[in-house]
């Protein structure tokens, strides 16, 4: 079973072409005209191990906003339909992830409630390079409200701010990939509702 979407989605400020298989090995194809999102999205997709591809076309003469929200709503919608009905999963998924001096943790339950709990102690520089990381918590928050997911996100210490975000993306990545897995132990969702969809 290949568990496989693609969406794509217009409006006036982004064209937004996105594919997933949550079932794959990391290769990625990525153009998003934000040299820092393409980073980002790349580890998560390596650290994930999932194929696809992101394609966006944005306004980001104005700046990142609308192209980085709108990749994170498109990627949250692919993400929750490749998912399908979640018979079998894990559900939750629990990863610590060291970037040199910067350590991530990132807890999500692939729940059908969505939630952003974002707690990030040290402060973040107001750019890496050109890019704004105020958009980290918004990428953060559409994808898990798309997703449906509950995500909570803690960096307890860090200095470098592009080690922290890097960390964060990793996490990500590989909390949902365990949450993900098939457990063959699971019949049905892992639910006592019998319903996560």
């Amino acid at each position: 079973m290949t568990r496989f979407a693609k969406i794509e989605r217009n409006t006036n400020e982004t064209k937004i072409a996105v594919e997933l298989n949550l079932d794959g090995t990391g290769q990625v194809e990525i153009k998003t005209g934000i040299g820092f999102m393409d980073h980002m999205l790349d580890l998560f997709f390596k650290h994930g191990l999932f194929d696809g591809k992101i394609i966006a076309n944005g306004d980001t003469w104005i700046d990142d906003h609308h192209t980085a929200e709108d990749i994170s709503i498109v990627l949250g919608q692919v993400f929750r339909e490749a998912l399908g009905d979640k018979k079998g999963i894990k559900r939750y998924g629990t990863v610590f992830v060291p970037m040199d001096d910067a350590l991530a943790q990132v807890v999500v339950d692939c729940s059908n409630r969505p939630h952003l709990e974002y707690r990030i102690e040290p402060t973040l520089n107001a750019k890496v390079g050109t890019f704004d990381t105020e958009l980290v918590h918004e990428f953060l928050w559409k994808f898990a409200l798309e997703a449906r997911i509950n995500l909570h996100v803690i960096v307890p210490y860090g200095h470098n701010t592009h080690h922290i975000i890097e960390a964060i993306f990793k996490a990500l990545a590989r909390a949902l990939d365990e949450a993900i897995q098939l457990d063959p132990r699971v019949k049905g969702v892992p639910s006592t509702k019998g319903l996560l969809t």
